[in-house]
C-alpha cells in the first residue's frame, strides 16, 4: 500500500491563529513542531496497518514547515517551493490513497483561520460545485484515480469533507469558537484520535471512490476586489465574467489547478490603493 498526505497548518489541533503558523511569528515553532507530531501520529498508524510507502507533501506557506530531523523515519518528504502542483505535488497514479492533515475550512464559511489560497478569494467552484483548498485538491487526486481516505480538522473541515467526499473519514481535532480560537484537543488524545481515524479510513479504502470533474471542468473564482479580478483575468483564457468573478475553461483539472495557481498569484499583486 502506498498512501499520499498533504499536510496545511491551519487545522492541526492548538494552531488557533496566525501566531502559529506564519514564520518569525510568536509560536510558530510550537506550531512547527505540533504539526511534525500530528503526521507522524499518522504515519505510524498507517505503517502499523501495512503502509509501505508513505509520502508527505509539506503544503502551508513556504512549504518547509515540517522538522525532517524529527520526522517518523519512513516518511518520504516534499518540501519547499515553488511546486507545480502545489499542495498536491507528487501526486501520482502510483497512490492507493490519500490523507488530507492540518486542512481549513473554506473562505467564506466558518472555521478557525478559513480561507482558500489567499484572503483575497472570496469563492471558487469547479463545474458550479463550491470548493476550498480542500475540494480542488482532492479533485487532483481524483484526476489520478487516488480517493481521498482521511480529513483531519476543525469541525468545520470535518462537515465540509463529509458533505465533499461520501465515506471519507474525519478525525476532528478541535471545534471552532470563533475564527481564532477553538476547543483543542491535547496532543495526547488527539494522537489517540488521529491513530484510530487512520486505522478506520484504511480499513474501508475499497468503499471511497475518486472524486471527479467533467471532462473540461469551468473555473470560477470570486475576489474581493475589482483590482484582484483584473490581475487574475491577464492570465490568458481568463476573463472577467461579472462583477469580481474570474472564468476559466481548462482542458482538464491538472490546467484547471495551475490556472488557479496563477490567478491567485496575480491577484495578490494587487495594492490597496
Amino acid at each position: 500500500m502506498k498512501l499520499y498526505t498533504s499536510i496545511d497548518m491551519e487545522g492541526i489541533s492548538g494552531l488557533v491563529d496566525h501566531q502559529f503558523v506564519t514564520p518569525g511569528e510568536r509560536f510558530y515553532a510550537r506550531g512547527q513542531q505540533l504539526m511534525t507530531d500530528e503526521v507522524n501520529y499518522v504515519a505510524e498508524s498507517a505503517i502499523e496497518f501495512g503502509c509501505k510507502e508513505f509520502i508527505v507533501n509539506d503544503a502551508h506557506g513556504k512549504m518547509n514547515n515540517l522538522l525532517i530531523e524529527k520526522v517518523h523515519g519512513d516518511i518520504k518528504l516534499v518540501s519547499g517551493e515553488v511546486k507545480p502542483y502545489s499542495m498536491m505535488q507528487g501526486i501520482d497514479h502510483s497512490f492507493d490513497g490519500a490523507f488530507f492533515l492540518g486542512y481549513h475550512a473554506r473562505a467564506s464559511t466558518p472555521g478557525v483561520m478559513s480561507h482558500t489560497m489567499i484572503f483575497g478569494v472570496r469563492s471558487m467552484w469547479l463545474d458550479e460545485h463550491e470548493i476550498g483548498e480542500m475540494g480542488f485538491n482532492a479533485y487532483l487526486a481524483g484526476y489520478y484515480d487516488v480517493p481521498l481516505l482521511l480529513v483531519a480538522g476543525d469541525d468545520s473541515t470535518c462537515r465540509e469533507a463529509e458533505a465533499l467526499v461520501p465515506g471519507v473519514t474525519t478525525a476532528c481535532v478541535k471545534v471552532a469558537q470563533s475564527r481564532s480560537s477553538a476547543i483543542c484537543l491535547t496532543p495526547t488524545n488527539s494522537k489517540v484520535l488521529l491513530q484510530e481515524k487512520t486505522q478506520d479510513a484504511l480499513s474501508k479504502i475499497a468503499k471511497v471512490k475518486p472524486l471527479r470533474t467533467s471532462e473540461k471542468p469551468i473555473l470560477h473564482i470570486e475576489f474581493a476586489n475589482y483590482g484582484q479580478a483584473e490581475w487574475a483575468a491577464l492570465m490568458p483564457g481568463a476573463e472577467i465574467e461579472k462583477g469580481t468573478i474570474v472564468k476559466f475553461t481548462a482542458r482538464d483539472v491538472k490546467e484547471a489547478y495551475q490556472a488557479m495557481l496563477v490567478m491567485t498569484e496575480l491577484a495578490m499583486q494587487t495594492t490597496f490603493c
